[in-house]
């Protein structure tokens, strides 16, 4: 059971989860950490933990008065459940909370592809002045009437759907139980289909969390299977795609672009042919990181923090 006034512990490298608190008004005891070093120093201070990328699973023996993780993220693969479970330590996940954001960054990056803007930047920064272009194939493009296939049509997912509506594209949408729903795509399939589904869309953008079901999910055999310069958007997880098998369909040109919020190390190491590579567009995972974030998340923190108190045993969006 959670005290009367559980401290907080803000775990993060740059949110400002202690200001954002303070600023509505929040009154339980709180402190805030920039580092795993302080983390790990002050963890057992704390009755309630909010933290994402800075978790380790060894902590959990650090922290004998923490009884509820609220993640920053919505993805949770960083954290041992069978470890927390045995612990008395309660999760939950911020799904929801960048729903809007991410799915506005995928359409933004489906956007910047088709326009070219990478291109235009790049020009602007050399004072180039592009001149009007015969190929076609390199001229920019309209959206309408052309397919995107999402794959994991989640919350993220389900928006980013009825976004690409807007621009009058027909979407499919794969997830793991279509019973549940087509939120807002033309048509909707279970995540088996992916293979058959391929091979129709112009745009393939991945919106699915990282499972073992989905680690690898996208490889040489499903690059292969996308239509000749089809274009990917990953802003689910790096470990989605098998990387090197991700480099050698952009090298060969099968793949005709590719923009990447996230990839399989992050930061992405400086070697790594993906800079240089002129038909990927790349952003460094902040595709849910948005002025409103922090209050997102503190409004899911706050409710479970409610049903913690009243003894309920489901909190929103548990994992644990």
């Amino acid at each position: 059971m959670l005290p009367p006034k559980p401290t907080l512990c803000f775990a993060h490298v740059a949110y400002r989860f202690a200001e954002r608190y303070a600023q509505r008004g929040g009154t339980l005891p709180h402190f805030e950490v920039r580092s795993l070093d302080e983390l790990e120093a002050r963890i057992a201070e704390a009755d309630v933990l909010l933290v994402s990328g800075m978790w380790r699973n060894h902590l959990a023996a650090k922290a004998p008065r923490l009884k509820f993780i609220q993640s920053i993220s919505a993805g949770v693969d960083q954290y041992d459940r069978a470890v927390l479970a045995g612990a008395g330590i309660r999760l939950a996940s911020a799904q929801g909370a960048n729903a809007n954001a991410v799915s506005e960054h995928a359409i933004s990056l489906i956007l910047a592809i088709a326009r070219r803007l990478p291109e235009a930047r790049d020009n602007q920064a050399r004072k180039h002045w592009r001149g009007m272009i015969g190929d076609l194939t390199k001229r920019e493009d309209e959206l309408g009437g052309k397919t995107l296939l999402v794959v994991g049509i989640g919350r993220i997912g389900g928006r980013l759907a009825r976004l690409a509506k807007a621009f009058g594209m027909n979407v499919i949408g794969l997830r793991q139980d279509p019973a549940k729903g087509s939120e807002g795509a033309d048509e909707i399939h279970g995540m088996g289909a992916l293979m058959a589904q391929l091979p129709r869309a112009d745009y393939v953008a991945l919106t699915c969390a990282l499972t073992p079901e989905t680690r690898g999910l996208m490889g040489a055999a499903q690059f292969a299977a996308m239509k000749p310069a089809a274009i990917l958007v990953n802003v689910a997880r790096g470990a989605v795609c098998v990387e090197p098998d991700l480099v050698a369909a952009l090298a060969s040109g099968h793949l005709g672009a590719a923009a990447l919020d996230v990839t399989a190390e992050e930061p992405l190491a400086e070697a790594s042919p993906l800079w240089s590579m002129p038909n990927v567009f790349i952003t460094p995972h902040t595709g849910g990181e948005t002025r409103a974030y922090e209050g997102n998340v503190l409004d899911l923190m706050e409710e479970n923090l409610k049903r913690l108190h009243a003894g309920e045993t489901t909190l929103k969006n548990q994992v644990v």
